[in-house]
């Protein structure tokens, strides 16, 4: 299963409009589930719902065998710590997603990990996608193949800077 998710804060129609266009696109049998929040776009393709309790999304996670999500830490740092290869897709300030671009930096420092898979665009996502689900790329991005992800130096450091 694929477990697209956008967290509990802002909408994220963009994800999920190319998440659905290419569930109608592909040939693939691939069951997708997707959390949508307070998105006004409602998928026609898959099953979605727009919260999820914490120990429904957690169940979910553990049930995907790939996440698509924006780039939230929350997600991020769950996909790492139960070994989920995940597939980001930056939310961005320029359209109206974000305050800020912050999840554009979040992709800048996790893009070298395995088990992180971004997609800078939706019309990126397609490819993606049917690059995470073809065998050779999963068991190259396969997070039980991998080392546990290594902090990139600079992160923790903006992060000290940050708190202190």
């Amino acid at each position: 299963m694929i477990f697209v998710t956008v967290g509990s804060l802002d909408p994220f129609d963009r994800l999920i409009k190319a998440v659905d266009q290419w569930i109608a696109e592909t040939s693939s049998k691939e069951k997708v589930f997707a959390q949508i929040g307070t998105g006004s776009y409602a998928p026609a393709n898959c099953e979605s719902v727009r919260f999820l309790t914490p120990g429904k999304y957690r169940e979910i996670f553990q049930e995907s065998r790939l996440i698509v999500s924006h780039a939230g830490m929350g997600t991020i740092i769950t996909a790492l710590e139960l070994l989920k290869p995940i597939i980001i897709m930056p939310k961005r300030a320029d359209l109206g997603e974000q305050r800020n671009d912050h999840q554009l930096a979040t992709v800048r420092h996790f893009r070298r990990s395995q088990q992180i898979i971004v997609a800078e665009t939706d019309e990126d996502l397609p490819k993606v996608l049917n690059q995470a689900l073809s065998s050779t790329f999963a068991d190259k991005h396969n997070p039980l193949n991998t080392t546990r992800y290594q902090p990139d130096p600079s992160l923790i450091q903006f992060i000290r800077e940050f708190v202190s």
